[in-house]
């Protein structure tokens, strides 16, 4: 099972750290990922890590404003977001995957949100301008 929390609303430039609490699984034998779904556009991967070696990716357009972290002795991943846009506007969703079948090429894309087999409800983030 997965939980997101800390989603909120907040201006051009402001702040939010997502949480994803997970229960049920090894954490340190899968993949989480961050993705999010604005209104009238298709799922995509936003950040993800995999705890076991602390490998990070992003997609291009949060690269050094977004930072994920996990935390073993939590089961948790977050997700710092810094510097926030309106286009950052969504639903955000953490999903694990098992860190066998993770891969960085591919997960970001839409059909990747797919192999994830646990996900989160979604927290709403709202940067109004």
């Amino acid at each position: 099972q997965l939980v997101e929390s800390g989603g909120g609303q907040v201006q051009t430039g402001g702040t939010l750290r997502l949480s994803c609490a997970t229960t049920g699984f090894d954490f340190d034998d899968y993949a989480i990922g961050w993705f999010r779904q604005a209104p009238g556009k298709e799922r995509e991967g936003v950040s993800s890590i995999t705890p076991r070696n602390g490998n990070t990716y992003y997609r291009d357009s949060v690269k050094g404003r977004f930072t994920i972290s996990s935390d073993k002795n939590e089961n948790k991943v977050y997700l710092q977001m810094d510097a926030l846009k309106p286009e950052d506007t969504a639903i955000y969703y953490c999903a694990a995957l098992s860190a066998i079948f993770f891969d960085s090429d591919s997960w970001a894309t839409y059909d990747g949100w797919f192999r994830f087999g646990y996900r989160g409800q979604g927290t709403q983030v709202t940067v109004s301008s």
